[in-house]
């Protein structure tokens, strides 16, 4: 009995043979399966093979681990899931546990979860953040599932997650798809911020005339103090990155086509559907789909219409206050589908769970996990640290988009932040007008300020 693995392993991509390193490094024995005979062979043969059980069929795997026994999936999100589940399923044991490890939809998740334990099968969905790396050294991860069948795994799963000042991150964050739908929603932020980044990158070489070098010393500055993160350091490295090939700085030979998975576009629809705003994460989407345009972005190709005027201390504090709203953006989305879905969130766990390991990893989340520690249920803005953060540098991001406008230089995500907060700030907006309209074409009806109740109409209804 002792031969046999602690836990397997399916699908030994990139991802998932780095979670089985991880794993093995850790101590534990594990039984791999793959397709492919060269991705069992490269884990078999390597530094931790005596920790490998290799696995030529589904039914090998099954028999070589302990039972009940746990299995993860790092396979393709989608059909490719459903097929590998249904096959483990038909040959696995009641009790036994099937982790999908991969990029699902939450909906997905929710499904199967129903459908497994009809089998007398467990599941947990888990969300894995911090790519390879992060599969191999630590990984932020955000489980969903039963707390029962959570806690016959955690402490494999936190031996292996990231550490932040010697805290795991990793969580159990609640019921069926709230694993899979946090990681949905990390993702959509990473959009966000990646988005409003490259557009402060964009105003410093077509606002400031800077060249690459200044670029990245300036976010290598700015790696250090309130925008402290993986995102912001790696910023500087690809701005400084000279290709090989030709010598040339490297951003200068990345064609201006940007690719995306589908995780951002995911939160923008489940935002929607709940009604929450998620304007930043809407525009970094509809920024990827524009860019890949290029017939009609040469055709329209205009030089800049006027002077910039700003400086790098300004452009700091614009994306310190996008930065900010971003992330109030994204924990308000998962505040609106824990009450959809009766997942009761910790907000304040999930921030923790983000701290290291993940892409989105920042300083800003010791803050945020504070504030929703302080005040679980309310918005990030209403926290006083961040209203804080916000009164100081909002001006900033007021003068980039205004700067930016009259340049003619794109900031998409920074502007639907600043259109975000000053709609906020508006006790009287113009929905007003909205309703109005609304109740002249198609007799609506709306509210009054003066009297109780719904479905009253104006004059033009007869």
């Amino acid at each position: 009995m002792s031969e046999l693995a602690d836990i397997g392993m399916v699908g030994l991509g990139v991802m998932g043979a780095n979670l089985a390193l991880n794993l093995a490094e850790k101590g534990f024995r594990v039984a791999i399966y793959d397709r492919g005979q060269a991705n069992r062979a490269a884990l078999a043969s390597g530094a931790f093979g005596t920790s490998f059980i290799d696995c030529a069929t589904e039914d090998a795997l099954l028999e070589a681990i302990r039972p009940p026994r746990a299995l993860v999936l790092l396979v393709p999100a989608g059909t490719a899931t459903d097929t590998a589940l249904s096959a483990l399923a038909g040959k696995a044991s009641s009790g036994d546990l099937l982790i999908d490890a991969g990029n699902s939809d939450f909906h997905d998740t929710r499904r199967r979860t129903v459908e497994l334990e009809a089998l007398g099968l467990a599941f947990l969905g888990i969300g894995v953040s911090g790519g390879a790396e992060g599969a191999r050294n630590g990984p932020a991860m955000m489980a969903g599932g039963s707390r029962a069948v959570w806690d016959r795994v955690a402490p494999m799963l936190t031996a292996i997650a990231a550490r932040h000042v010697d805290e795991p991150c990793v969580a159990w964050l609640g019921p069926d798809g709230a694993g899979h739908f946090v990681k949905t929603v990390h993702n959509g932020i990473e959009y966000a911020d990646m988005q409003m980044i490259a557009e402060v990158y964009g105003l410093m070489r077509d606002g400031l005339g800077w060249n690459d070098v200044q670029s990245a010393g300036t976010f290598q500055d700015w790696a250090q103090g309130p925008l402290a993160s993986y995102l912001v350091e790696i910023t500087a490295e690809v701005a400084g990155a000279t290709d090989p090939s030709t010598s040339l700085p490297m951003l200068d030979v990345i064609a201006d086509k940007a690719g995306q998975k589908g995780t951002g576009r995911w939160s923008v629809i489940e935002a929607q559907k709940l009604g929450a705003v998620a304007s930043t994460i809407e525009a970094a989407v509809g920024a990827r789909n524009l860019s890949a345009a290029t017939a009609l972005r040469d055709a329209l190709a205009t030089p800049a219409t006027a002077p910039f005027g700003l400086d790098g201390t300004t452009l700091h504090q614009a994306l310190h206050a996008g930065k900010v709203i971003a992330y109030a953006q994204g924990f308000g989305l998962l505040a609106r589908a824990s009450e959809e879905y009766d997942w009761d969130l910790a907000l304040a766990d999930i921030a923790r769970v983000w701290r290291a390991g993940c892409i989105i990893r920042s300083t800003m989340l010791d803050d945020i996990a504070m504030a929703f520690e302080a005040r679980p249920n309310t918005s990030l803005l209403t926290a006083p640290a961040f209203r804080d953060r916000l009164t100081t540098t909002l001006p900033a991001l007021r003068q980039t988009v205004a700067a930016a406008a009259l340049a003619g230089l794109p900031t998409p995500a920074l502007a639907s932040a600043l259109a975000y907060v000053d709609q906020l700030a508006r006790p009287r907006g113009t929905a007003n007008m909205l309703q109005g309209l609304r109740d002249y074409f198609g007799q609506h009806g709306f509210e009054r300020t003066d009297r109780e109740g719904s479905g009253f109409h104006g004059p033009w209804v007869g």
